[in-house]
């Protein structure tokens, strides 16, 4: 089997929706599993509904409208009749949302985050398995909830791959169309799960894994992947080949174009993994596979907005030894910081990371009770795989540089615009 992935860029509108079928039209559709995300920004927009739920807004209901509209809309633009049978279907699991946030009882927001925002990939895969039956390309809706287990760590959760092989090897349908919901699991309680944000990419490899796939293809609205993100830099340059090693190394250091998750299981099995264009879906795109490291040779740029820059010291001037960076290290697992550059020297300490969560006041509260804290709130971080003195310079322009490391392959620099 093929798997094929489109995000919420690629089913935003009726348009986009149709313009999935004729990618399938164009590339073939025989054996196949798709994971679609939530449509456009409903991910965004139920995060509203979250908030309102938990702050007794009296936005709550008409957050949950504009929601409903939104999805409403794209149906009228894709179906002439209202009686069709996705009319209904969609009306369900909004009514099964609605169920939820009247009758909840649970004051764990990363529980409700995730049994919430499901219902944007529920609703989404419904309407395009709809579409594509009323287009003559039969398939199968398949409740990712039925096949991918996890444990209860809601909005970052662990894979059970014992039992997610072999509920997907049992059930899934081969020699057919499949269309099932990525970002989402579920715990051995049938609690929703989910995997972390831009999850829908793990999920097709974790489909791909168990199923030994011929390939996996993420389609966006790119030609593949480039070696900088156009948003920052200019003249960015597709990449054709990069190695499964190449590939982990650029997601750690916070490449989004490919989730750092995803690399990991296809590369066990070696799945080669495409990104291609959905505009232009005969375009080669970019390979990720087995063979040379990057191709063209080129430094690769990412950049990792809105960090924080925290610098820990002894206060009576100690070494900060072994034990104390062990400590703080638990402390940054216990608040789920994420780590992205480490720098020490004999009596201070300093970290890159990602306040994901919201934890850092209370973090912060903890560590000046043994440190002096010293931190820098919206810093930049630049990451330059393969670069030279050229590519250094690109980034280090017009900027206060607060923090640099350099190693043989690597550089990264801290900034504040």
């Amino acid at each position: 089997m093929r798997v094929f992935k489109f995000g919420g860029a690629s089913v935003k509108d009726a348009n986009g929706i149709k313009n999935v079928l004729n990618v399938l039209k164009t590339v073939g559709y025989e054996d196949l599993l798709i994971v679609i995300s939530a449509m456009g920004k409903t991910t965004n927009a139920l995060e509203i509904v979250i908030k309102n739920y938990f702050d007794k807004s009296n936005e709550l209901n008409s957050s949950l409208q504009d929601v409903k509209k939104y999805h409403n809309q794209i149906l009228l633009d894709l179906f002439d009749d209202e009686n069709h049978d996705v009319f209904f279907a969609v009306n369900s699991h909004f009514a099964d949302l609605e169920y939820f946030i009247r009758s909840n009882k649970s004051p764990n927001y990363n529980f409700v985050y995730d049994q919430v925002v499901s219902y944007g990939e529920l609703v989404s895969t419904t309407i395009v398995s709809h579409y594509l039956n009323s287009q003559a390309i039969k398939n199968n809706w398949l409740d990712v909830r039925n096949f991918i287990k996890t444990d209860t760590t809601y909005r970052d959760a662990l894979v059970d791959w014992d039992a997610t092989q072999k509920l997907i090897s049992k059930n899934v349908k081969k020699k057919t169309v499949n269309i099932t919901q990525g970002f989402l699991g579920s715990d051995n309680n049938s609690f929703t799960t989910t995997l972390g944000r831009e999850g829908s990419d793990y999920t097709a490899a974790i489909f791909a894994y168990c199923l030994n796939a011929e390939s996996v293809t993420i389609w966006k609205d790119v030609p593949g992947v480039l070696n900088a993100d156009p948003r920052y830099f200019e003249n960015a340059v597709l990449l054709n080949q990069i190695s499964y090693r190449e590939a982990i190394e650029l997601a750690f250091y916070g490449a989004t174009v490919i989730h750092p998750k995803t690399l990991q299981p296809l590369q066990k099995k070696e799945i080669p993994l495409f990104v291609k264009s959905f505009i232009n879906p005969l375009l080669p795109g970019t390979s990720v596979s087995k063979g040379k490291d990057l191709e063209p040779q080129t430094a690769c740029f990412i950049v990792k907005k809105n960090q924080l820059l925290i610098s820990l010291s002894s206060i009576d001037f100690s070494f900060i030894m072994e034990e104390n960076i062990s400590e703080i290290f638990s402390l940054f697992h216990q608040f789920k910081m994420k780590v992205s550059l480490i720098q020490n020297s004999a009596i201070s300490f300093s970290v890159c990371l990602e306040d994901k969560f919201g934890n850092f006041n209370e973090l912060k509260t903890i560590l000046s009770k043994k440190f002096k804290v010293s931190y820098n709130e919206n810093v930049s971080l630049y990451t330059i795989r393969h670069f030279n003195e050229e590519s250094a310079q690109l980034v280090e322009n017009n900027k206060v540089v607060l923090l640099k490391q350099i190693s043989r392959e690597t550089m990264q620099v801290v900034t504040k615009e």
